[in-house]
């Protein structure tokens, strides 16, 4: 039923935007809770690269004395990755296209990843 509650967080949170490519919530520990990912992407993969990012991105932000991170950003030449913690346990990992508007899609990501930590 959790499993089934978060996929439909995840389905309305890849409806508001053509640029969103996949979405999942993953574990702080890496494991894949749920997700809308296109065939051909490794979701086990996902999950450690996510876990892993979280992680960093939390002792970047302790060590140089910024607080508590609400969420890592990556940009490559294909896109966008963006990690959001989805309460205590939990993260949410959007890819979006190039062509994005990050504005949008971090004020959805957030409304998700809160809507996410009250199922968690």
């Amino acid at each position: 039923m959790r499993e089934e509650a978060l996929r439909n967080i995840l389905g309305q949170l890849n409806a508001t935007s053509a640029d969103i490519q996949a979405s999942a919530v993953i574990s702080t520990d890496g494991l894949m809770m749920a997700s809308l990912l296109p065939q051909g992407l490794d979701q086990d993969r996902m999950g450690a690269m996510s876990a892993a990012l979280l992680s960093l991105g939390s002792r970047v932000a302790r060590e140089l004395d910024r607080g508590t991170p609400e969420q890592v950003l990556v940009k490559g030449d294909n896109g966008y990755v963006l990690m959001l913690q989805a309460g205590n346990d939990a993260v949410l990992t959007v890819l979006a296209s190039t062509q994005a508007k990050l504005g949008l899609i971090f004020l959805d990501a957030k409304r998700a990843a809160a809507s996410m930590a009250q199922v968690l």
